[in-house]
């Protein structure tokens, strides 16, 4: 009945030991490949550019071909009055049109189209950040399972070693069969422990997967984060910060528009081709016109300042924001550097703990050997070793969490 778990356990070992061991760096250039909202952030820009190009020929000379057929017949004598209608009329003709002063309007538009461009450009690298912190949190939070599989795993193996003295002693009459016993319930809460942390990894590690876009289910090895503390730039030179900046020249260049709209609009056409009622020699009625129109706003119900006035009011709005936020990131920056450096403070505690706790395990190893040790203080002894490691282990992650939540703010404008 043993076989098949000794086969089972030497090829998780050669698989685990032969597996890729893959870094934070590939999964976050992996999620950033495959996320589909960077790639539309991409798209928006793209569509941007086509709509400049087009807003620029929308400036430029209009031709259009046009073309209109009417009759109206007069029968019995009843019919449309003929001095209206001529009793028909058949035009054919290409009319251009030409905006003589629109060139300012239409440098605001695309300057608002240029802006509009920045403002997705920066939201992107926004996101980009906001994916990052996610990956590289998950990776965090799954390599900490895997550091205490491993750990844990290491454990196993050396009760495993003790097991087989202890159970030599104890047929020698070193040890009693209850202190066998004892330890055996130990080691069997162990092989329990490495199951329980076995799957708790490959949950999360198929989270990191998912958040990346990535097929895999393999029971994967993952290396150290590494993640070191980045230095922050000023909050100004920021791309949170760069978004209300960018608010702000968007609301400016919608209050300019107010202004251009009520310029005086000066438009020249031109048409030339067949116009004629087929009255009299219609095959004369072939030529050209050409004229001006002038559009000047006199009165609309004082709708210019009332929307300079909503145009204010979003500028003060954005200014809230802008100030609300300036003071949250000083504050939330702080507190992480604060709780950062009570984690740093922590491990140094626990790697002078673990050595004690070391020490003491490897003590009684020895004296186990000579059966000069009690089995539940060798018990007491490894279980203290093992909490001292968890708590280091824990607050390895948590020191990794803050770094990453720091250094979320380190995208410079």
């Amino acid at each position: 009945m043993k076989q098949p778990g000794i086969s089972f356990v030497l090829i998780f070992y050669f698989i685990t030991a032969h597996a890729q061991v893959k870094d934070l760096h590939y999964y976050l250039e992996k999620g950033r490949q495959n996320s589909p909202l960077l790639k539309d952030y991409q798209n928006q820009v793209r569509l941007s550019q086509a709509d400049s190009l087009r807003l620029r020929a929308a400036y430029g000379p209009q031709v259009n071909g046009v073309s209109n057929s009417t009759y109206a017949p007069l029968i019995h004598g009843y019919g449309y009055d003929n001095a209206i209608t001529n009793g028909g009329q058949i035009s054919a003709l290409v009319t251009a049109t030409k905006e003589l002063n629109g060139k300012k309007n239409l440098n605001n538009q695309l300057y608002g189209i240029d802006l509009q461009n920045q403002s997705v450009r920066n939201t992107a690298r926004i996101s980009e950040q906001d994916l990052k912190k996610s990956i590289a949190s998950q990776y965090i939070v799954t390599y900490g399972d895997w550091e205490q599989y491993n750990f844990n795993d290491n454990v196993l193996h050396l009760l495993k070693e003790e097991e087989v003295i202890l159970k030599k002693l104890t047929e020698t009459g070193t040890y009693r069969q209850t202190d066998y016993l004892t330890f055996l319930v130990t080691l069997q809460q162990q092989e329990l422990l490495l199951k329980q942390l076995r799957t708790q990894y490959q949950v999360n590690f198929g989270q990191l997967n998912y958040l990346c876009g990535i097929i895999d289910t393999a029971f994967t090895p993952l290396a150290d984060p590494s993640l070191n503390l980045d230095n922050l730039p000023s909050l100004e030179n920021t791309v949170f910060y760069h978004q209300f900046e960018i608010d702000s020249l968007k609301l400016r260049n919608t209050d300019a528009a107010i202004d251009l709209s009520y310029r005086p609009k000066i438009n020249l056409y031109t048409d030339g081709g067949f116009n004629s009622t087929l009255a009299l020699d219609p095959y004369k009625n072939f030529g050209v016109s050409a004229g001006v129109s002038l559009t000047v706003p006199i009165y609309d119900g004082r709708q210019r300042k009332m929307q300079h006035s909503k145009v204010a009011i979003s500028e003060e709005t954005r200014k809230n924001y802008q100030d609300f936020f300036s003071r949250q990131y000083y504050q939330q920056v702080q507190q992480l550097m604060q709780q950062l450096a009570s984690t740093l403070e922590l491990i140094d505690q626990a790697n002078k703990q673990i050595d004690y706790a070391n020490g003491l395990m490897q003590a009684n190893r020895v004296l186990l050997v000579h059966g000069d040790v009690r089995i539940a203080d060798y018990v007491i002894a490894i279980n203290n070793y093992l909490n001292a490691k968890n708590i280091i282990t824990q607050n390895i992650v948590n020191k990794y969490q803050l770094i990453n939540q720091i250094n979320y703010w380190n995208s410079a404008n």
